[in-house]
Formats: C-alpha cells, sequence, structure tokens
C-alpha cells in the first residue's frame, strides 16, 4: 500500500527536521532577545525554531530572526486562527504549529501556502489530519499523554501510511533518547533547551550548551 500523500507539509521542511532531529521551542517576550538567541542556538548545531504566538513580541522577533538568519528554518506555534496564519505568512515564516487539530486554521494554511503541523493526541485526531492533508503532526502534550506507550499504540493502525510525529511536551535530556529511537519520530520538539526563564536572564551561553547536549544525544541515537 502507498504511503498516504503529504499535503499540509513541503517534503524539504520534513526533510531538514529529520536531518536535524530537533526543534528548540521558544517564548520570547522582547524583541531584543532575538538576535542573541538565535546566534546561541545555531553556535550549539540548532538551525530550526518554534516561536510561540504567547507574546506581543513574537511576530516581530519572527520578522527579525527570519532577517538576520535566512538560514534558520523557522516555524511559529501556537498558530490558532486565521490571522494567525497571515501573521505568518507575512513575517516569512516557514511553517506553522498549532497545539490542536483545527480543520478551519489547517483549511487556512493550506490556502495561503504555510506548511503546517497540528497538534495530535487521540486517533480521531489523527485521523481528522488524515482527511486534511496532514502527514506530519505535533504528538502533544507527549509526556502527560502517555508519552512513546502512548503515540505507538494511537500510531499503529496508520503507520502503513507513513505518518511522521514531532512530541513536544515535557520531553527533555533525559527522556529524550526513547522518542528518537522510534522510526514514528521526525524529531522532537525542546522547550526545556532556551526556556523563557533562561532567555530573561540572556543565560545564552547556558542555552548553547543544552543545543550541543542535545545534539549528541541525537548523534548517538541516529547514527
Amino acid at each position: 500500500m502507498q504511503h498516504f500523500k503529504e499535503q499540509a507539509v513541503n517534503q524539504q521542511i520534513v526533510k531538514r527536521i529529520q536531518n536535524s532531529g530537533v526543534i528548540a521551542v521558544v517564548i520570547l517576550d522582547d524583541i531584543k532577545y532575538a538576535i542573541p538567541l538565535a546566534q546561541a542556538l545555531i553556535d550549539g548545531g540548532i538551525d530550526i525554531l518554534e516561536l510561540t504566538l504567547r507574546t506581543p513580541a513574537a511576530f516581530e522577533a519572527a520578522r527579525i530572526i527570519k532577517e538576520e538568519f535566512p538560514e534558520v528554518l523557522l516555524g511559529l506555534g501556537t498558530v490558532l486562527t486565521e490571522d494567525d496564519v497571515l501573521g505568518a505568512v507575512k513575517v516569512k515564516a516557514d511553517f506553522g504549529v498549532a497545539p490542536g487539530c483545527n480543520p478551519t486554521v489547517i483549511k487556512a494554511a493550506q490556502e495561503h501556502k504555510l506548511s503546517f503541523i497540528p497538534g495530535i493526541s487521540t486517533p480521531s485526531d489523527i485521523e481528522k489530519a488524515i482527511e486534511l492533508g496532514c502527514g506530519t503532526l505535533k504528538y502533544f502534550p507527549a509526556e502527560t499523554s502517555g508519552g512513546m506507550k502512548h503515540l505507538s499504540a494511537i500510531a499503529a493502525p496508520y503507520q502503513h501510511l507513513g505518518l511522521k510525529y514531532i512530541p513536544l511536551g515535557g520531553l527533555n535530556s533525559e527522556n529524550a533518547d526513547q522518542y528518537l529511537a522510534s522510526p514514528l519520530v521526525a524529531g522532537i520538539g525542546g522547550s526545556w533547551i532556551a526556556d523563557r526563564e533562561r532567555i530573561k536572564k540572556e543565560h545564552w551561553g547556558e542555552i548553547r550548551e543544552n543545543a550541543l547536549a542535545i545534539k549528541k544525544i541525537i548523534a548517538r541515537i541516529r547514527v
């Protein structure tokens, strides 16, 4: 049986996520953090970011990062409305991510040619995503939903379709390996790498070290 044909995400984006193994998920409260944060992550070997739309600074910070670091694959997270989709397109984000699977938002992203990764945590979510042409899915919240054991169970009926998952929520350097070892997982989302408090305190060295640490884990597991 042929694999499901992805319609929602450019395959070059999926390949970059698979090659990287990790997306740094960040919250920026001030645009002054945009450049030093991106530089710290790049220095640590991470060039894929998901900047969440949870603060007033988010869109402008995204614009700055994309302008200063065109090599970065930039996603915008917490995309909940069509206005969020339009904002992502305006700042030239490479993809959008949502915590849930909202058909209205997914269709808006497709209409505006924005690669989009919806969130799932149940078989019903997966089937809704499939119906809408989404084959790369955010597994959220990963740890409280049951971790890799739960993902393996709910993904099993759809495995022949070749869907890929990006777990996020509760992951850290201690449990990342169990996700990275699964062929279901394109890459993981890491909010611990550059958490909100470290960013506010401008601990760029610690963020760089966190990035280096997870990249070493990825290199060990994905030889």
